[in-house]
């Protein structure tokens, strides 16, 4: 569950930030707000770790296919924060099963780390569950290469399959979530089986214009996005925005000084409209 904290006088918004965290099923705590990588490169991905470890986060999150885990790395170690404290999470391209020891050890020296957090199979092999490949990954954890492993794009149904094959289900299941593509039926089967849901991309899908939202958000004194991330705190959802923007960057983590009233986390629930295919069939999403 998120770690509730004291907000009297005292406790610095920094500290706020990086002290919310979700509990996994194996103990281990990870961060409920995270910075987004997808599409940061070069000095931009650096600057823009270094400012979200700045105003407080300690979850960031990259993936090979990125190409910027060396900057992930070295944002880190220029930061100044114990990377004891950053909770790092790295992907499997689909493209390299068979291949998993290499590419985990490519990525720990482009970060210039002994392990990650978190690994993830970034999509299903060709579509596909894959337990042979999801074997490896346990494997490589069992090494200390990796504190816990997951997926990302998997539907329920593959999840199910890993753990029949392997005895061992994904910690987290990283998918598209906001409001627009809200599933109550989802939410609660990663629940039930102990899957943390994770949600990326979670201002993209949803309209931060529409006149609802706006009115939530003039009601708290916050922008609509503020609100979008609330909503997934609120959830229990571990939410990653991706910006390269300082002021974006900052403002994103300003949402831990209001709360949504159940009747405004059932508001954005009804936003709810299509949703992606992978989540409801369990066929390879759209890239």
């Amino acid at each position: 569950m998120e770690r509730d904290l004291d907000n009297r006088g005292g406790v610095s918004e920094q500290r706020l930030i990086a002290d919310k965290s979700i509990e996994l099923a194996s103990g281990t705590r990870m961060p409920i707000l995270g910075l987004g990588t997808w599409q940061a490169r070069g000095r931009s991905a650096v600057s823009a770790v270094l400012r979200a470890l700045e105003v407080g986060y300690r979850h960031i999150d990259t993936a090979t296919a990125y190409g910027n885990e060396a900057q992930v790395g070295q944002a880190v170690a220029e930061s100044g924060v114990p990377r004891e404290d950053v909770f790092v999470t790295t992907k499997l391209p689909p493209s390299r099963a068979g291949r998993e020891r290499a590419t985990l050890e490519d990525s720990l020296d482009a970060l210039g780390f002994g392990y990650v957090d978190l690994w993830l199979i970034h999509w299903p092999p060709s579509g596909r569950a894959r337990p042979d490949v999801w074997e490896r990954l346990l494997e490589l954890q069992a090494e200390g290469l990796a504190r816990e492993v997951g997926v990302s794009n998997y539907g329920v149904r593959q999840l199910d399959e890993l753990e029949r094959e392997t005895g061992r289900l994904p910690a987290v299941n990283q998918i598209e979530w906001s409001p627009a593509l809200f599933d109550r039926s989802v939410l609660e089967a990663h629940r039930r089986r102990g899957v943390q849901l994770e949600g990326y991309s979670p201002l993209k899908t949803v309209n931060l214009r529409d006149p609802q939202l706006g009115r939530i958000a003039e009601d708290h004194g916050v922008t609509p996005a503020q609100v979008v991330l609330r909503w997934h705190i609120e959830h229990r959802i571990v939410a990653i925005p991706k910006s390269t923007n300082a002021e974006r960057i900052a403002e994103n983590a300003a949402i831990f000084g209001f709360e949504l009233t159940p009747s405004e986390v059932e508001q954005l629930d009804r936003f709810a409209g299509n949703r992606p295919v992978y989540v409801t069939n369990d066929r390879s999403p759209r890239s």
